[in-house]
């Protein structure tokens, strides 16, 4: 059973090394039956900071299979929450013990990232400490966009697809690089690891022990590369500090712990589990919810959860939400929350994850019945000149090829299409770069790509990557098609 705390709207699993290498080799088994991809992050404060202001990453995270507590300021943020971590697992100490552990059990290993030589002398000192480990590639890309990855290294991962790839691009990089690529190399297990790699190949020193444990050691990273890190630290200790303080605050309140019972059993109607909370839901009875919700999975991929008597959530009952929301999209499906208490609905809203679940009013059933069908590609019409196509509400690497099709197909009988957005939450790398296929194939015959709808998540996407300078920009399909 996956144990998740939110700070600052990122997902923490709440494990010690050992799990998180136990939960790794689990991964690969499955990832060798079924050809999934376990995205796993080892996250520190800069990550939390950064998801605050890009939504693309904060999605990734939310949605990732694993999220270690990189950083010791998460970890003192989860005693403060109440919720305590047992240990930092970063991805500095994961890399080697996972190198061991995949030495032992036969598992391949593929290096993806930092500067040139780096990942070839990390590959050889790790070898030589544990043989028998297998590494098949050591690939340092130059520096550019993922948008415009050479293809030859997609089809090197491919090719060889190796149990466990290491990507170490940086944040958010390398993160957005295994949500666009990840499905289509197909390693059970892609792990994004930052320096990583320079910490092994004796390029960057790491601290002492006492001041990694003490956590104090960005101070050694500071004299290390001050001219790079000062203004790093100082965000993240401003954006942390000042984010936090909030989260800490609103959790405070919620009243006395009361316990979380269901109303009723579990209800099952046309195809859709309902389960409804009464009470305080906090770490100390969160579990049930767990238990309760994959019970209800067992029936179906789509699950509400009726939060009509519910009077407060705290970040381990969020991050139980979450981990059966990663869940139930996995298989199919999602999950809602119904009827949310002004007090939930602010907490949801704070750790912006209300922009991660489907929250649906009392008696919209013309929403609940399109939230179902949301990720499907839905049919396009003709008004005047233009073609409108509306977008799913994922686009992203799962998506994408049938948005491709389907607009390629269309934009050759009419080059003027306007991408309408207005069932869209989660836009991703892989979209953007559809779409700007999309915009070459429409200049190519004389045509154009408009945006519409566009929410404030989604515009922060594309104004990222200064796409709001290729594709003009609309608030609703009347403007668009003037």
């Amino acid at each position: 059973m996956r144990k998740l705390l939110i700070i600052l709207g990122v997902p923490i699993d709440n494990l010690t090394m050992d799990e998180a290498l136990n939960r790794i080799e689990e991964f690969i088994e499955i990832g060798r039956k079924t050809g999934k991809t376990h995205q796993i992050a080892t996250v520190n404060a800069d990550f939390a900071v950064k998801a605050s202001h890009d939504p693309e990453l904060r999605y990734l995270l939310q949605e990732s299979d694993m999220a270690t507590a990189d950083g010791m300021p998460l970890v003192w943020g989860a005693r403060l929450l109440g919720m305590p971590v047992p240990e930092r697992v970063t991805g500095a100490d994961m890399v080697p013990a996972l190198a061991e552990r995949a030495a032992k059990k036969g598992y391949t290993v593929y290096m993806l990232g930092a500067a040139p030589g780096i990942a070839v002398r990390a590959a050889e000192i790790l070898t030589n400490r544990h043989p028998g480990l297998q590494v098949v590639g050591t690939v340092s890309p130059p520096y550019g966009s993922i948008l415009e990855m050479d293809r030859a290294i997609i089809d090197d991962i491919k090719e060889k697809r190796p149990d466990i790839l290491l990507v170490a691009l940086g944040n958010p990089k390398q993160e957005k690089w295994i949500g666009m690529y990840g499905r289509e190399v197909g390693s059970p297990v892609a792990i994004g690891i930052g320096g990583t790699l320079d910490f092994i190949a004796g390029q960057t020193k790491r601290a002492p022990e006492w001041m990694q444990k003490s956590g104090t050691e960005w101070i050694y990273r500071l004299f290390q590369e001050p001219k790079r890190m000062w203004k790093r630290y100082v965000n993240d200790l401003v954006g942390f500090s000042s984010f936090f303080t909030r989260q800490w605050l609103l959790m405070r309140q919620g009243g006395n712990q009361q316990p979380v019972l269901p109303k009723s059993d579990l209800i099952v109607f046309e195809n859709k589990a309902i389960i409804s909370l009464e009470g305080r839901i906090d770490f100390n009875n969160y579990t049930n919810v767990t238990q309760k919700g994959q019970l209800a999975l067992q029936e179906t991929p789509f699950l509400d959860f009726d939060l009509t008597n519910a009077t407060f959530l705290d970040s381990s009952a969020m991050g139980a939400l979450v981990a059966l929301a990663k869940q139930a999209r996995d298989g199919g499906g999602d999950l809602r929350l119904i009827n949310v208490p002004p007090i939930i609905y602010r907490a949801l809203k704070l750790l912006k994850l209300d922009r991660f679940f489907d929250i649906i009013a009392a008696g919209d059933n013309d929403k609940a019945t399109e939230s179902d069908t949301a990720d499907q590609p839905k049919s396009e019409k003709t008004a005047n000149k233009w073609l409108v196509v509306p977008i799913p509400k994922r686009f992203d690497a799962t998506t994408s090829s049938e948005i491709l099709e389907l607009c390629s197909q269309k934009l050759g009988e009419n080059p003027n299409m306007i991408l309408d957005f207005a069932e869209t939450k989660f836009l991703a790398s892989a979209g953007l770069a559809i779409m700007a296929q999309l915009n070459r194939t429409a200049q190519d015959k004389n045509g154009a790509i408009r945006l519409a709808n566009c929410s404030p998540d989604v515009t922060r996407v594309i104004e990222m990557v200064k796409f709001n300078t290729i594709f003009p920009m609309f608030s609703d399909i009347p403007a668009a098609m003037r």
